[in-house]
This record gives structure tokens, sequence and C-alpha cells, in this order.
């Protein structure tokens, strides 16, 4: 099966569009407070220009309920990537799939997803505050024995050089990446198009 490969931290449609042609499947958009926050008038501009091929992601971290729908709706989101303390409640009243991130941190324990009724797990390696997005990679090998049930969305300090190793390792449904592909703090296109290829042709 073909990896899903989702391109993180977008904040202009040239890159976008690049990520598009590069073979990304999804563009995360981030609205949780952040140096890579864009607005809802912003994204909506963006989205109008991919292709219907590709699903545009919202990210967003303990945010209002009512913000969450009314900007998935504005922006035409596709999915719903969620990275705080939401609840399963909270995760029940969206509409679109969702992706629940659970960061971890050693020793790796399996928390069940099944109350927050997610399309995918987003592993990611846990902050000071539990929170991911640290750009730290997890140990690969120790994920090989966590069995979630559902798509596993691996994250956590993949870039160009290590993420064909970590595919291998892991076997993910799919992979996150947004800092890996970065050159100065700014989305970098060779970057991206390296990281897809490797990313779907491991060993």
């Amino acid at each position: 099966m073909r990896l899903w490969v989702k391109i993180c931290g977008l904040t202009d449609q040239k890159t976008a569009l690049a990520a598009s042609d590069a073979g990304a499947d999804a563009l995360g958009f981030v609205f949780a407070p952040s140096s890579r926050q864009v607005t809802p008038e912003v994204v909506r501009k963006i989205v109008h220009a991919l292709p219907p091929t590709v699903t545009a992601v919202g990210v967003f971290m303990n945010q209002p309920l009512e913000y969450v729908l009314d900007t998935a709706v504005r922006c035409h989101l596709r999915a719903v990537q969620l990275h705080g303390s939401e609840s399963p409640g909270y995760c029940r009243e969206i509409r679109l799939p969702v992706i629940k991130s659970f960061p971890l941190s050693p020793p790796y324990r399996v928390k069940d997803p099944g109350p927050y009724n997610p399309w995918a797990v987003l592993l990611d390696s846990a902050g000071p505050g539990g929170a991911g997005g640290t750009g730290k990679t997890l140990d690969w090998q120790q994920l090989r024995q966590l069995d979630y049930g559902l798509p596993v969305v691996l994250a956590g300090g993949l870039n160009p050089q290590n993420v064909a190793e970590a595919v291998d390792t892991v076997r993910p449904f799919g992979v996150d990446v947004s800092s890996g592909v970065e050159t100065g703090g700014c989305k970098d296109i060779e970057k991206i198009r390296a990281f897809i290829f490797n990313a779907r042709n491991p060993g």
C-alpha cells in the first residue's frame, strides 16, 4: 500500500502547490498559536487552488470547538488534527476525519484511542508539557511493538535523511513532517521533494 505523506506547517500557496506536485497526500495548516500559524482567510485561498486529490488538514490545540468547526467549514478542510488534551466528547463532535496526536515518552505505552473515535493516531515525541512537536525522534524499534488497531501516522524528528529508515522500521500508515523540511525556519521545496521520494522508497 502506498505510504500516506503529510507536509505540515504550510503558510503560502506557492509552497503548498509545490508540495502537492511532489506527491504529498495531505497538507497541514496550523491554526494553533505557533510560528507557523496561519489565518483562515489565507488557508481558504490556498485550499481553493489545490487539486481535489490533496487533503487539507487543519491543526488545532485546545481551541474552542466552535472555532474548529467554523474554521473547517470556512477553509474547506477535509480532516482535523488535534494536538492538545481535547476530550473524547470534543473529538466526537467533529464530523470530519480526526487525526489525534498521542505524544510519547519512554517507556512507550499504548493509550486506547477508541473513545476519541479518530480516523488515525499521530505518534510524536512528548515535550516537557506533554505536547508533541518537539522535533525529536522516537525509538522506532519500540514503536514496532505498539498496536493501536488504527492507521498510525509517524512524526517526530523526521527529515529526508532518516525517513526511509523510520518507515522501514515502523511500517506506519503514514508520515508527517514540518521542521524536517525547513531551512532557516522556512519550508524548503527541495527538502520536501526529497522527503516524499525517500519516504516512499525505503531501502
